[in-house]
């Protein structure tokens, strides 16, 4: 028996084989069950790291920080916009403008503020609107 003979038997047997191993007994199953495991998402973990500890600062390096700062935006503001102080007679702005509010809260602005007077925008219309009600 030479070569092209004993592939011609031998080709239709193993081809039996291998699809009676992958079909019926459930082999090719398996590895696609196994390869949807591993292409699926894979659970990441994070190392918790503890946060970096500060150096409690002392009273007198405050002192000193803000003392340093001073002198920094006294040198900045000398010759700033020709001696010209741009925030003269303004106030800081209240805490609920600060963005301090609770949450949940509505945000109205500076109870103190007047507002904008819009009676006079619609014109004659709200003589109008007057004489309707």
């Amino acid at each position: 028996m030479n070569k092209s003979d004993l592939k011609k038997v031998i080709k239709p047997l193993v081809k039996e084989c291998i699809h009676e191993v992958l079909l019926e007994e459930g082999l090719l199953s398996n590895i696609v069950s196994e390869v949807v495991k591993g292409v699926g998402p894979q659970t990441i973990v994070e190392a918790e790291t503890p946060p970096a500890r500060r150096q409690k600062k002392t009273k007198k390096s405050n002192i000193a920080i803000q003392e340093h700062r001073r002198k920094m935006m006294d040198a900045v503001n000398r010759d700033a916009y020709n001696g010209v102080d741009l925030f003269e007679g303004t106030e800081p702005l209240s805490s609920a403008a600060a963005g301090e509010s609770k949450a949940g809260s509505v945000d109205l602005g500076d109870p103190r503020d007047p507002g904008v007077d819009i009676s006079s925008i619609l014109g004659a219309s709200s003589q109008i609107w007057q004489a309707i009600k």
